[in-house]
């Protein structure tokens, strides 16, 4: 080896460099030479790693230890007391801050709360703790923040001494934990502060998630410490989440995805926990190379930056806590929700300046304002400055397949104008996003209610079928359209994650014509909304997409209302979207039209009670001003409870027991005053009427001389055998003041024909119908012919044949069980038999109901191969005519017991010459079935490819096949009162008093009765239950309005203007008619008033009742007449009318000498 220049070769150890190669543009750097080992990087153990930099196993050596600078919980620091609510009540604040020091005991963590409350108990229990805390004296200038951390594992509010709501708490270990308080800084310089904490033991979904409730949980005090974080570290922790999310959810082997888990990997290699505070803020450095240079310091500005000019970000960014009314917890529970959530929300606002919060639901406003005034004088500023919004413009988010739909109407109505009343607010979006279904009749009602855009997401879970758009115009039953956006991140509950953003474009299914999502983010169902994480993780997503195009840029700070108006200006308002057409129908929870069937009695029960009530108050308001007033604050409060048992998981029988106790409470109390009301309102239009209430002997209405009035608020003339109670009769049929009159077997009760105009008083004789027939005798209308034809002996018989089968029959029908099922159903008229050779119809209990997931929301089709029919038993004649027959039978199956009464009346279903009469089933049934599902199902000798289902304000069709997927997932549908299948020039039509479940499959219809679902309510529809097949509804002489000309339109409500005032001031005194039309056809209709009604002007006008176009009042044509409105409508259009009445000096209406009507002649 020769000599050298030892310091020049060690430095070309391993290294051998060339001269620059003359001309070369730079100077040579390369190595010419390389003896390192070089490798293929493993991006796989790489990416693996990432998941014990915080937390787990290593949580002592990694970022998980360095979080907190500061943890204190001794009594020096931290007192608290404690105070348990009696039994289950829910005592407020300012009665908690009056009971006596001697009430409250000493508390410490490992302090257990309960017990939780019991499914069938109406309260559940609370406890309420004083906290002073008293902070070290070093901690305010020595540290960036300070924090009170309070995780009792269940939920809880902290309120200021003054009662003020100043956030939420949600305990426990799961991603919805917020139970960080951050002390004021006027605290901070005080060195101590006093709260008050109100404990609920319920977790953010209930006890027990979807399970029946554990009515015996406690819950514990886990911390109650004074901590300082170290906001440096959480901020890397920050940064680190949202780099990890961009490497496990962008596209693999990417440029961005690549660079973030190089960069995650050297923040991992440089965190040193010996020297944490250089080293994080190095990490935060190196995170700069995704983010880019200095975005921390921009804070919400970062959204202004990195879109060109004529750019916009792709996702919208929305906060949102979905709060249901009811659901795994009573309704007292969410107005403690709603108070937490909301308060929490206006603290982020005020750290989080791009933050905007959007809720609906005007009753949980409601609740907030009688509950906690100072919140809502609070949010009502927020609502001024634009981060706290109100959508959605209904009173809860409702179910909206079984509600009518008036009240589908009344849920924005109230809403509506509960916000502008409140906040000076008009909701612009309608906000569905969890109702399980959404009726054709919808897009016409959110337009009519001021709102022409729509917000939902539920089809996202449909089990058969994507549903194929994201944003669209949505085509309602009318040809009315709204633009609805159903966000393709595919929830409302979005944590804000870097899959949410991305899933807002990638998963959109309309981009060609859209290019725009919408994302609704927060914990939601139990409420609570977003987190600070969430905040936080969504300004690293915008910086990653205002450096690198590989992400879409999502965007904060503006509002859901803004978001629409984008998609409408790029749309050319809807032009360029695809359009859907109809219900949007949800390919899951089919159960639901059944669940509960108690609940659904209601529903229907008070829906029409209300439309009653209403038509009455009216009435007696303006023809008797004098004697009574409109009681609009009772009307509204009831009202009010019905809307809110419409909620989408009460209605639909989906929450768990204890919320259909108070549901079943808010019936009790609307059936109560409802009564009442009509019952005031009868007394004062019928002078000395009394309402028959019980049972009255069968000589005191004879006594009456025949003055018995029926009042028929439909809107058509009717003829019906009603049953009306007595004591002590035992006569013959016999005729009452020239009506038709058959005592019962039993003497309870007396069978009478009762006819009526629409819309008037009728009595116990039958009067003189359109037709002009006279009232008895062989020229009595067809209906009562039956009764009296001679060839029919008795006109209207039940029997028992020689070979063991019950007949019911009549000139009509003739109605035939057998062996225990119906065998035949013969239209005698036509000679027509319905049910085909060797098929038979009856009960059947579906014995498997059994699904994969969602017990009361699911039935699947599997259920339906497991059916078992069922046979009536001890068949015996109970009343044979002539008004009317019937059966009576019993089923034994299982734990149960059915008890049927089958009838036929003398009279048939309508006025109409065509009409038949219907064949009532009513049973009461001794329900003990767990998993299984009972339905009454009917074979026709009818072929159609399509049925008929009442919904609301119309009527939808659904196919009665399964060519394709789409309409096989539909073997259980909603209807309303009634499914019919016809096919040309015939048809039949099942009717319901109370159920909402149909099918029809091929030529079989069914009617879905009773379900045994364990979860979340155990005891779902256990015990007696009461079913009827078809509803005679309360009956009606002078009308005072009558729509002429047009059978297909329906007059469906009549009330007092919702700007009426009824303390007797002189503003106008208006009358509310809705119409709709019900046959899916255009109509020219008349509305014909009574002239004892004088209006002066006629408004058409939205569901708000603003005015859109004057009408024209059209003169009486005789002095017996009184003014006319002519109208025109479109197929299933609902029309509002609004009317002004002419006034007296004394504010009475004026009206004519005659009586509207004469009791002397009923």
């Amino acid at each position: 080896m020769g000599g050298g220049n030892n310091a020049e070769n060690d430095s070309q150890k391993n290294m051998q460099y060339h001269q620059p190669i003359s001309g070369c543009c730079r100077s040579h750097s390369y190595p010419e030479t390389n003896y390192t080992p070089g490798g293929k990087w493993i991006k796989g153990l790489t990416h693996d790693r990432l998941g014990v930099f915080v937390g787990g196993h290593f949580d002592a050596v990694n970022l998980g230890a360095v979080l907190f600078a500061e943890r204190i919980d001794d009594d020096k620091h931290i007192q608290m007391v404690y105070w348990s609510a009696p039994g289950r009540s829910k005592p407020g604040f300012d009665e908690v801050m009056k009971l006596d020091k001697k009430e409250w005991k000493e508390a410490k963590k490992g302090l257990s709360f309960g017990p939780s409350y019991t499914e069938r108990t109406l309260l559940q229990t609370n406890h309420w703790l004083k906290v002073h805390l008293k902070l070290p004296s070093d901690w305010d200038k020595k540290y960036e923040r300070i924090q009170f951390e309070f995780d009792p594992s269940c939920e809880a509010m902290i309120f200021e001494t003054d009662g003020n709501p100043l956030q939420g708490i949600t305990g426990s270990n799961g991603g919805d934990r917020r139970v960080d308080f951050i002390i004021p800084k006027d605290a901070r310089h005080k060195g101590e502060l006093d709260i008050v904490i109100e404990v609920s033991c319920n977790e953010m979904f209930g006890v027990s998630g979807i399970g029946a409730p554990d009515p015996n949980r406690y819950f514990t005090l886990n911390s109650a410490d004074l901590v300082v974080p170290n906001q440096e570290a959480w901020r890397l922790l920050w940064d680190f989440t949202t780099l990890r999310e961009l490497v496990d959810d962008l596209p693999g082997n990417s440029i961005l995805q690549n660079l973030c888990l190089v960069t995650a990997n050297k923040i991992m290699n440089t965190f040193d926990i010996h020297d944490p505070e250089r080293t994080i803020k190095e990490c935060r450095k190196i995170a700069e190379d995704v983010f880019g240079e200095g975005w921390d310091a921009k804070g919400a500005d970062i959204y202004k930056e990195g879109l060109g000019k004529g750019k916009k970000a792709q996702v919208w960014g929305i906060g949102n806590c979905h709060i249901d009314t009811a659901w795994l917890w009573p309704f007292s529970v969410t107005q403690q929700k709603a108070a937490r959530s909301w308060s929490t929300q206006i603290d982020l606002m005020e750290r989080y300046p791009e933050h905007r919060f959007a809720t609906s639901s005007a009753q949980q406003f409601k609740w907030v304002e009688q509950l906690y005034p100072k919140l809502h004088e609070r949010i009502k500023e927020k609502v001024k400055t634009g981060q706290f919004q109100l959508v959605g413009g209904s009173w809860v988010e409702n179910d909206s397949n079984m509600p009518s739909g008036e009240a589908l109407a009344r849920q924005m109505i109230y809403g509506q104008r509960y916000f502008r009343s409140r906040f000076g607010v008009t909701s612009k979006v309608a906000w569905l996003p969890d109702s399980f279904g959404l009726s054709g009749a919808l897009p016409q009602l959110i337009r009519g209610a001021g709102m022409e855009n729509f917000f939902t997401q539920k089809l996202s879970w449909n089990n058969v079928n994507t549903f194929p758009h994201s944003t669209f115009n949505w085509v309602g039953l009318d040809g009315t359209q709204v633009i609805c956006h159903m966000t393709p991140v595919d929830t409302y509950t979005a944590q804000a994650t870097v899959a949410d953003v991305r899933r807002g474009i990638w998963n959109h299914k309309n981009l060609e014509s859209s290019d725009t999502g919408l994302l609704a983010f927060g914990n939601g169902d139990g409420g609570g909304g977003p987190l600070n994480k969430m905040l936080e993780n969504l300004r690293r997503i915008r910086a990653t997409g205002n450096e690198h195009r590989e992400l879409p840029v999502v965007s904060m700070g503006e509002s859901v209302d803004d978001f629409y108006d984008d998609i409408h200006k790029h749309t050319d308002e809807g032009k360029a979207l695809p359009v859907w057409r109809g219900e949007l129908y949800l390919e899951f929870h089919r159960g639901t039209y059944t669940s509960h069937g108690s609940i659904k009695k209601g529903n229907r029960h008070s829906e029409t009670l209300m439309r009653d009530v209403e038509y009455l108050a009216t009435l007696a308001s303006l023809l008797k001003p004098e004697k009574y007033s409109y009681p609009k604050d009772t009307i509204d409060t009831c009202w009010e409870k019905v809307l809110l048992n419409q909620f989408h998981d009460v209605l639909p029988g989906s929450a768990i027991g204890m919320v259909y106790v108070d549901a079943e409470q808010n019936y009790a109390e609307v059936a109560r005053d409802g009564r009442k009301m009509i019952h005031d309102a009868l007394s004062v239009l019928i002078d000395d009427s009394k309402g028959i209430t019980a049972p009255m002997p069968y000589k005191d209405y004879k006594a009456s001389g025949g003055q018995l009035a029926a009042v028929n608020t439909l809107d058509f003339p009717r003829l019906e055998t009603v049953m009306l109670p007595v004591t002590g009769s035992s006569e013959k049929t016999v005729a009452l003041d020239g009506g038709w009159v058959q005592p019962s077997k039993k003497g309870d009760r007396v069978f009478a024909v009762v006819g009526a105009q629409g819309r008037s008083i009728g009595g116990v004789e039958t009067p003189n119908l359109d037709d002009g027939v006279g009232a008895t005798g062989k020229h009595a209308p067809r209906q009562l012919q039956f009764a009296l034809d001679e060839t029919i002996n008795p006109p209207c018989p039940a029997l028992q044949t020689d070979d063991g089968s019950f007949v019911l029959k009549n000139a009509s029908v003739e109605f035939k069980i057998s062996k225990g099922r119906v065998v035949s159903l013969v239209d005698r008229e036509l000679g027509r038999e319905l049910i085909p050779g060797g098929a038979t119809g009856g009960l059947v209990m579906f014995e498997r109901d059994t699904p994969p997931n969602w017990d009361a929301w699911d039935t699947e089709i599997h259920h339906l191969e497991t059916s078992k029919p069922l046979e009536f038993s001890n068949l015996k004649v109970h009343e044979s005519g002539p008004l009317r027959a019937s059966l009576v039978a019993d089923i034994a199956y299982g734990q149960s017991k059915i008890w049927v009464e089958i009838s036929l009346d003398a009279t048939s279903a309508t006025t109409q010459a065509n009409s038949r009469p219907y064949i009532r089933f009513d049973a009461k049934v001794d329900w003990h079935e767990r998993h299984k599902f009972l339905k009454f199902e009917l074979p026709l000798d009818i072929h159609s490819d399509i049925a008929y289902y009442e919904c609301a304000f119309g009527w939808v069709s659904r196919p009665t096949h399964r060519n394709t997927t789409q309409e096989a997932a539909k073997f259980e549908v909603c209807g309303h009162r009634y499914a019919d299948l016809s096919e040309f020039g015939y048809g039949v039509a099942l009717l319901t008093e109370s159920k909402y479940g149909y099918a029809t499959t091929g030529n079989v219809m069914r009617v879905s009765l009773l379900r045994g679902p364990t979860s979340p309510d155990n005891e779902q529809d256990q015990g007696v239950r009461h079913v009827s097949s078809s509803n005679t509804e309360s009956l009606l002489h002078t009308p005072p309005f009558r729509v002429e000309g047009a059978p297909s339109v329906i007059l469906d409500t009549v009330k007092r203007g919702d700007d009426d005032d009824f303390s007797g001031s002189s503003t106008d005194k208006t009358l509310v008619l809705r119409l709709y039309e019900a046959y899916g056809g255009h109509a020219r209709p008349n509305i014909r008033i009574a002239k004892y009604i004088k209006v002066h002007k006629a408004l058409i006008t939205n569901l708000l009742e603003e005015e859109i176009e004057e009408v024209k009042l059209i003169g009486p044509e005789s002095a017996e007449e009184g003014c006319s409105i002519p109208l025109s409508m479109r197929g299933f259009q609902v029309v509002t009318v609004k009317l002004f009445l002419e006034d007296t000096a004394d504010g009475a209406p004026r009206r004519s000498n005659d009586s509207w009507v004469d009791v002397g002649k009923i």
